[in-house]
């Protein structure tokens, strides 16, 4: 018997071969010039095209909404076009991709920033984590807050890119809401000190979130939008008082929106599974109507139990993705992984980026 995890699944009008996703990767490989995609990177995705959807790596809506170098953007002609590329590259090897978008808030540098500005937050906190410049690692910038009439415009950011992802030809586009960025730093009441409308109340603390929303699914149909949460995450120097309430409320506010899945990152990301006291990812989960996509720490025999018993309906794989474009036939085999290697995780060039050997059918 084939087990579910390998079995179709419908988001709307977009039917996946199977319940397998490339998670979002941030890779560092974009052209320096301009942060734009490359004939490498349509390589690496079209590699794993197999995948039942892939998620990309996290894409800036704005130069502003940078956080480390040679991260893709979605703003210019020559980042369309690049995206282009990428795109008929995993269409023409069979496979479904969503843009995701990007803005980091506080989470970057003055190095990175438009005449080395100081980045933009909700409230002029300073993140005490570090990102990926020039130079190398280094402590984030003090922030400024955003003004009341600025969000405006870093709505109108995310609709402009969810325009310039339809026109490079993406399947659909999933909202960047954790992980300490942006979105996720609105959400917050430890970043998010706001007296105007956008902070305060849980009501106004989601409300750049449903604003966000509204105008990705005045662009996409809302089952081609998806949104990502990490409510039990402190990635990003970040935490909330009271996470049950308030991403209780986000995750009502995106399913209201009709989107057609939620991403969720189970845990810390990129870290430990287990939750805090009184945390529950079931109680949440049942908020959404839609699709529920699971991520953090999955290995082939939980994923295969979470979706044969309900309580996922997708398994977003992020590190054994980098190692194995063909993550999907080694899953169904049993076969083993490539081991992935986390010098080149960040930067560089083809190594360790598309030489990952595939799987040997005769051998196997």
């Amino acid at each position: 018997m084939i087990e579910k995890l390998f079995t179709p699944l419908t988001i709307g009008t977009l039917t996946l071969p199977n319940r397998i996703v490339m998670a979002p990767l941030t890779r560092n490989r974009a052209t320096p010039d301009g942060d734009v995609p490359n004939a490498l990177n349509a390589e690496y995705y079209a590699q794993r095209a197999t995948a039942g959807l892939i998620i990309t790596e996290a894409t800036q809506i704005s130069p502003e909404g940078k956080g480390y170098i040679q991260t893709p953007g979605l703003y210019s002609p020559e980042q369309v076009a690049g995206w282009q590329k990428v795109t008929d590259a995993v269409h023409a090897a069979g496979g479904r991709i969503f843009a995701q978008l990007w803005h980091v808030g506080r989470v970057s540098h003055t190095s990175l920033q438009p005449n080395g500005q100081a980045p933009v937050a909700p409230s002029a906190i300073t993140a005490a984590t570090q990102v990926f410049t020039a130079t190398g690692f280094a402590d984030t910038s003090p922030p400024r807050a955003l003004e009341t009439s600025e969000v405006k415009r870093v709505v109108e950011d995310y609709r402009k890119a969810a325009e310039n992802a339809k026109a490079a030809g993406f399947d659909g586009i999933e909202l960047h809401a954790a992980n300490g960025y942006l979105i996720d730093q609105f959400l917050r009441d430890s970043t998010n000190k706001r007296t105007d409308e956008y902070g305060g109340s849980i009501e106004n603390r989601t409300r750049l979130l449903g604003e966000v929303l509204a105008v990705l699914t005045s662009v996409f149909p809302a089952s081609r939008v998806g949104v990502r949460f990490s409510p039990f995450s402190n990635f990003g120097d970040i935490s909330d008082s009271d996470p049950m309430a308030t991403f209780a409320a986000a995750i009502t506010k995106a399913s209201d929106a009709g989107l057609g899945y939620l991403h969720m990152v189970e845990g810390q990301t990129g870290g430990t599974r287990e939750l805090p006291p009184n945390a529950d990812i079931g109680k949440l989960r049942k908020l959404f109507k839609g699709v529920y996509m699971a991520n953090n720490g999955y290995d082939r025999d939980l994923a295969i139990r979470a979706v044969e018993t309900g309580a996922a309906d997708l398994i977003a794989f992020g590190s054994r993705y980098i190692a194995n474009p063909d993550l999907v036939e080694r899953l169904a085999r049993n076969a083993p992984l490539n081991v992935p290697d986390k010098a080149t995780f960040y930067g560089g060039g083809a190594e360790g980026y598309v030489d990952y050997p595939f799987l040997d059918a005769k051998a196997a």
